[in-house]
Order: structure tokens, then sequence, then C-alpha cells
């Protein structure tokens, strides 16, 4: 018997399905080319790089710096980098922005929302 999926779990399959989403658009259908990854970016990610969403040349160099082996694609492996980065920084800028008050809260993250 399945049992409902966690709100963790159900963010899991988000990021998985909006990868796959953009990646099946052209070929290969499991890596996300130039782009791909610009729509995704774009589209997906306008609240969380703001600045770079409006820039082509930052968006291509934060692709090469995820293309680890140069192919000019992101495998998932290599995409999930960039998730990993993203929520790093979000939990950071949420302590930064926290109420100072006793104990360990949260202030609005990256997206502008608080956790």
């Amino acid at each position: 018997m399945a049992t409902e999926l966690s709100q963790l779990e159900r963010s899991i399959e988000t990021i998985i399905n909006t990868f796959h989403h953009y990646s099946v658009r052209q070929e290969p259908p499991d890596s996300l080319n130039q782009k791909e990854f610009k729509q995704l970016v774009k589209k997906e990610l306008l609240n969380f790089l703001k600045k770079e969403k409006k820039n082509d040349k930052v968006i291509n160099h934060i692709m090469e710096d995820l293309d680890t082996n140069e192919d000019k694609q992101l495998s998932f492996e290599e995409f999930i980098v960039l998730m990993a980065r993203l929520t790093e920084a979000s939990h950071e800028e949420m302590h930064k922005n926290a109420p100072d008050d006793p104990g360990h809260h949260h202030g609005p993250g990256l997206g502008g929302s608080c956790g």
C-alpha cells in the first residue's frame, strides 16, 4: 500500500520533472543543452536568479561552470549541483534576514519567502 509523498519527496520529484520538462525538447533527451538551460533558468528560477536571468552571458557562465565533463550539455547530475548551490545560498540568505529574536529563525530566502 503506497503512502502519500511528503512535501520534501514531492519537491524532489518536482526538480526531476522540471529538468525533464526542458531536457526532452531536443536531443539528447536526458541532458540540457544551452538553449534548454536558458529557458529553464528564465522560466523556473526567476526569483532565485533575479539578476542572472536577464544576462545570457552570466547564464552561459553558470552552465560552463556546471558542465564538468565539458560536453556542452548538462546531465541531471551536473544540473543538481545548481539546485544544491541555490538551496545553500537561500538557506544562508534566510539566516542573514532572520529576526534578531532568541532561538532559531529564518527570514526571506532568495525567493523572498520565509521558510
